[in-house]
């Protein structure tokens, strides 16, 4: 099984390391590693550059791409379509793998062969402290129990379903979607990626918050079906965002 597995990146120069560091450091090592730069002013492009000798003495397909796009969402429609490999991960810029998550995650697509899984992430909060948040599938919807870090997907269901590119959740309009149409989902007890808080689905504004709140209520939740009373889910998550910080 060859893993895609796709970055999307705009001037994160401090932030990529890690992120490149912990797709490098790998212990399944059958990968192809798409880097989707928003052309980028600061030196990402150069950082990632000096990466390339590297992947290839480990014997993974290594491949930089720097052009403007209309968002992170176009960046990610890029990588997908690029994307040659039997499962794709988007691990955006910033955030990092645990050392052995694609052998995990080879060995449930072997056992299991959903269409797509998750796992938990660890969040980094300011200050050092950190959390788990914990994956789970049940039937009330919420995105409380999906981590996108820790989505692996079949290339062909990304491919036959790229994102819209209509707000700031299309991720989690993806993963609705595809449990509607009854696809396999498998989760996994376990830490796949890390995140740290901060981006902007995390932003404090109250005005940012009503937008997010809006996206994720129609974006998400009613284009797929769900009652109005996710309105009050969506309020939820904004609530526990500042709450939490």
């Amino acid at each position: 099984m060859r893993f895609s597995i796709i970055t999307i990146a705009y001037n994160s120069q401090d932030d990529i390391v890690k992120t490149i560091e912990s797709v490098l450091g790998q212990t399944y090592s059958d990968i192809e590693y798409l880097i989707i730069d928003g052309a980028s002013q600061d030196r990402t492009i150069e950082v990632a550059e000096k990466y390339s000798k590297r992947f290839c003495e480990k014997g993974v397909v290594y491949r930089l791409y720097s052009e403007p796009d209309n968002g992170i969402y176009d960046a990610m429609n890029k990588g997908i379509r690029l994307a040659t490999g039997d499962v794709i991960g988007i691990l955006n810029s910033g955030d990092w793998y645990e050392k052995e998550t694609l052998q995990t995650v080879e060995e449930a697509f072997t056992k299991e062969d959903p269409g797509l899984l998750f796992g938990n992430i660890r969040i980094m909060k300011q200050g050092g402290k950190n959390f788990v948040k914990k994956a789970k599938l049940r039937k009330f919807q919420t995105s409380r129990d999906w981590n996108h870090p820790t989505m692996f997907v079949k290339s062909e269901l990304y491919k036959d379903n790229l994102f819209p590119c209509k707000g700031l959740h299309d991720d989690y309009g993806f993963y609705l979607k595809m449990h509607n149409k009854g696809t396999k989902i498998v989760v996994l007890d376990k830490v796949l990626a890390n995140f740290t808080m901060g981006g902007a689905s995390n932003q404090k504004s109250l005005r940012i918050a009503i937008q997010r709140i809006k996206d994720r209520y129609y974006g998400c939740y009613r284009v797929n079906g769900y009652s109005r009373w996710y309105l009050l889910e969506c309020i939820a998550i904004e609530a526990a965002k500042w709450i939490l910080g």
